[in-house]
């Protein structure tokens, strides 16, 4: 049970598994208010790095669990570098279907809401584990504008263009699913600038070290088309956010 090797090579470096930054990570925490002691699960929480920080500036407590091993042992160290690790701790599991063995105070998913087969089902998925009236977290990118075909969907990582909604559109999803939307933290293009161009990086230092690995055909066919097909369709058309969810 793990995560396809690319995944961990392209994201080697990264602390943060999608384009919010550190400091939107940490100005989310702090516009939350979280009070000492708030209890987090985070599914799919990739290398930890929301509960190590939060645990470090906020006093939560809490669990990750992701697929990865790569990630889950990134995400223990984390926590031991910033002595966190008697507060939070990661798990090594499928988050699909997880739920906490007690109810906690905020849960979150931060950009893999495939767990649930998309916002309805995680949102579903995350209100097990949670205390009424506790804050819920959900990570997912949207249109940033109309999409004009199916090419430039497909070139956006997108099945279709109904794999993802405008802002306004998904907004009113939450809303349609029962929930008032609390507090939002946006990526813009210099944030998925950080995250997509440090996956160039990785991937090009990776092929250097493993030149006959079995992937290094895939990678060097991902790097070569992947920038300008960035430039071209994800970062005019792709946006991504945080959104932190009450139950009305």
């Amino acid at each position: 049970m793990d995560l396809p090797r690319i995944f961990a090579i392209r994201e080697n470096s990264h602390r943060l598994h999608n384009p919010i930054t550190p400091g939107k990570l940490a100005d989310l925490g702090q516009a939350l208010h979280l009070a000492p002691g708030t209890r987090v699960l985070d599914l799919a929480s990739g290398s930890g790095e929301l509960l190590c920080t939060w645990a470090r500036d906020h006093g939560v407590t809490g669990t990750g669990v992701d697929i990865s091993t790569v990630f889950t042992g990134k995400a223990r160290a984390r926590a031991a570098e910033l002595g966190v690790a008697d507060r939070v701790a990661f798990v090594h599991d499928d988050a699909v279907g997880f739920v906490a063995d007690e109810p906690v105070d905020l849960a979150a998913c931060v950009g893999a809401t495939w767990i649930g087969g998309g916002v309805a089902g995680t949102v579903d998925l995350l209100d097990k584990s949670l205390h009424p009236g506790g804050l819920m977290l959900i990570g997912e990118p949207y249109w940033r504008q109309e999409v004009p075909d199916q090419a430039t969907a497909e070139a956006c990582h997108a099945g279709s263009r109904d794999d993802f909604l405008l802002l306004p559109e998904l907004m009113e999803q939450f809303g349609d699913l029962g929930y008032d939307v609390v507090e939002m933290v946006l990526a813009d293009q210099d944030s998925w600038d950080r995250y997509q161009a440090a996956q160039w990086l990785n991937m090009r230092r990776w092929l250097d070290g493993n030149p006959d690995d079995e992937l290094a055909a895939e990678v060097r066919a991902e790097l070569t088309t992947g920038p300008a097909n960035y430039a071209r369709y994800q970062r005019e058309y792709v946006g991504w956010g945080v959104f932190a969810l009450m139950a009305r």
